[in-house]
């Protein structure tokens, strides 16, 4: 694996008088998919979101790429090479598929952007073939498509997506999963949030397990798919 690119140390987060995360600490090294999992409501996108620049972090500090991310702005982030494929998908439902690629490139110059679009369709063909469909009118599968390769075309050196399972079919779960799988293969390094512990630690290299806004457990992926306390808290084992 690569250097480390993103370094999480004792990170507190709090909502008014909630302590929602409690001194979680984490890495992600270039080229790997590292998880996140736990129970609803274990801090896992509030973790995501504060690394983003969407929520303040009450102490702790984040670095990305050797550099603090702490009180620049989520815009800035993105410029440095972040992206985050938000939660609940979140694409511009009145804009066509095209368009809404287009808005995630705000941070490329205009001469780039028809590459990293034409990136994208190659990644995503079933996106090439409704370009110019308006986004509200795709299914749900193809919307989180969108998401990711809206987030995708500021070419970010890490994506973090957000229960990219939520809310889809079996069927259409197993071909997100198949699309972080190729996403990494292509060199992209993926933090992932997933209520789906069991295809989240079956791809990732690392994962960590957070309960109530703590880290409770970490190792690989492997490691964690057959760990006993892991398999009877969130595989149903």
């Amino acid at each position: 694996m690569g250097n480390t690119i993103l370094k999480v140390n004792d990170l507190h987060v709090h909502y008014g008088s909630i302590h929602a995360i409690q001194g979680i600490s984490f890495e992600v090294n270039e080229g790997e998919i590292v998880t996140l999992i736990g129970a609803n409501g274990a801090g896992k996108s509030t973790s995501l979101n504060t690394v983003a620049g969407l929520l303040k972090a009450s102490s702790g500090t984040i670095d990305f790429d050797g550099k603090s991310l702490l009180g620049v702005p989520a815009h800035k982030i993105v410029g440095r090479g972040m992206a985050l494929c938000p939660e609940g998908r979140r694409v511009f439902l009145q804009l066509t598929v095209q368009e809404n690629l287009e808005m995630g490139a705000f941070t490329r110059k205009q001469s780039e952007i028809a590459d990293s679009i034409e990136a994208v369709y190659e990644q995503f063909p079933r996106l090439k073939e409704r370009y110019k469909q308006i986004a509200g009118t795709l299914s749900g599968g193809e919307q989180q498509m969108l998401a990711m390769g809206r987030a995708l075309m500021s070419k970010p050196k890490l994506i973090m997506l957000d229960e990219p399972s939520m809310g889809l079919a079996p069927i259409l779960v197993d071909q997100i999963f198949d699309i972080i799988k190729e996403l990494h293969k292509s060199g992209t390094t993926i933090l992932l949030v997933e209520q789906n512990a069991q295809k989240a630690l079956s791809i990732a290299d690392r994962a960590y397990v957070l309960e109530t806004g703590r880290i409770v457990n970490s190792g690989t992926g492997q490691a964690l798919l057959h760990d006993d306390s892991v398999r009877k808290a969130y595989l149903g084992g």
